[in-house]
């Protein structure tokens, strides 16, 4: 992958890489633990300029749900979105409603070139759902 993007292949590049991978949607702190875990000392700003690099390389996708520290994700192939529990701060993956990414067809453009919507839906999480219900 790090080769078909142009990048050269490290370490650090392939353990943050498999950290995304294999956490969906973790935070910095959640990926720097991981890469440690693989390559042991590893600091922030490397792992900071690994994900800047990953992102700009169109190999992971950095989002950020409103009131949410940045969070990556290997899911870079389509145009989906997320919905995100208000408790806990979950994320799942959601396909488009209908259709072929119907999402890109803005009611008015506004004359942009549109390639990407961002859609987060907001709710509870079936375990915090059972827990609020309790």
């Amino acid at each position: 992958m790090l080769r078909g993007a142009a990048l050269r292949v490290t370490r650090p590049r392939v353990a943050v890489l498999a950290a995304v991978y294999e956490h969906p949607h973790a935070d910095t702190d959640k990926i720097i633990g991981v890469a440690r875990q693989d390559l042991g000392e590893l600091s922030h700003q490397a792992v900071y300029d690994v994900l800047r690099a990953l992102t700009a390389a169109g190999l992971v996708r950095r989002i950020e749900p409103a009131g949410s520290v940045a969070r990556y994700e290997s899911r870079v192939q389509d145009n989906h979105h997320h919905v995100v529990c208000r408790s806990c701060g979950a994320i799942a993956d959601v396909d488009c409603a209908v259709g072929t990414a119907p999402c890109l067809t803005a009611s008015d453009d506004h004359g942009f070139a549109i390639s990407e919507a961002e859609v987060t839906y907001w709710g509870l999480c079936p375990d915090c759902s059972t827990a609020h219900s309790s």
